[in-house]
C-alpha cells in the first residue's frame, strides 16, 4: 500500500510538472536591409525581454542566425549562461516544434519573426491561436505554459525599464 502510494504521489507530481516557453519577436532592428543589427531602442527592448526574463529558470534559448534575433537573444543567454542554438526559419519546422515540446526541465526562450512567432505558438499549442504578427509590432511576449498535458497561451507586453 506504502509503494503504491508513493508511486501515486510521484505521477501526480510529474504530471504537473510545468514547461514555460517564452516566444519573442526579435527587437526593433536598425533599417530595413537583409540583415541588420538592432537600433539602440532595439538594443533597450532586448535588455527589457532579459530583465524580464530574471528568475524565469531560462535552460533553452533558441534564435534564428540573424543578427538581430541573435542580438535580441543575447542579453538573455548571458544572464543564464546559456549558449544561443539556431534553428532556420521560415517556418519552424516539425522537427522543431517536437524538439521544443520534449522539453521537459526548465524552460525556453524562442526569439523569432513576425511571420515565424505564430507559427511557433500554433505548434507548440496544436491549434490555430494566433497569425501573423504586425511588421511594425516589438516588445510583445507569447507565452506558452504546458502543465501535464494542458496548454496555455498569454499574450503580454514586456515591461520598460
Amino acid at each position: 500500500m506504502t509503494k503504491f502510494l508513493l508511486l501515486l504521489s510521484i505521477s501526480f507530481l510529474l504530471s504537473c510538472k510545468t514547461t514555460t516557453w517564452y516566444i519573442s519577436r526579435h527587437a526593433e532592428k536598425a533599417d530595413n536591409s537583409a540583415n541588420p543589427p538592432l537600433s539602440s531602442e532595439g538594443q533597450k527592448q532586448a535588455l527589457d525581454l532579459r530583465d524580464y526574463l530574471t528568475g524565469k529558470n531560462i535552460k533553452k534559448i533558441y534564435a534564428t542566425n540573424f543578427i538581430r534575433t541573435q542580438s535580441t537573444a543575447q542579453p538573455t543567454s548571458q544572464l543564464f549562461g546559456v549558449a544561443i542554438q539556431t534553428y532556420t526559419p521560415p517556418a519552424p519546422s516539425t522537427v522543431f516544434i517536437d524538439s521544443l515540446r520534449a522539453i521537459n526541465s526548465g524552460n525556453a526562450l524562442v526569439v523569432g519573426h513576425s511571420n515565424t512567432v505564430d507559427d511557433i505558438v500554433n505548434g507548440l499549442m496544436g491549434t490555430n491561436t494566433m497569425t501573423d504578427i504586425p511588421e511594425t509590432e516589438y516588445g510583445s511576449l507569447f507565452i506558452v505554459k504546458r502543465k501535464g498535458s494542458n496548454y496555455s497561451f498569454q499574450k503580454i507586453t514586456v515591461p520598460r525599464q
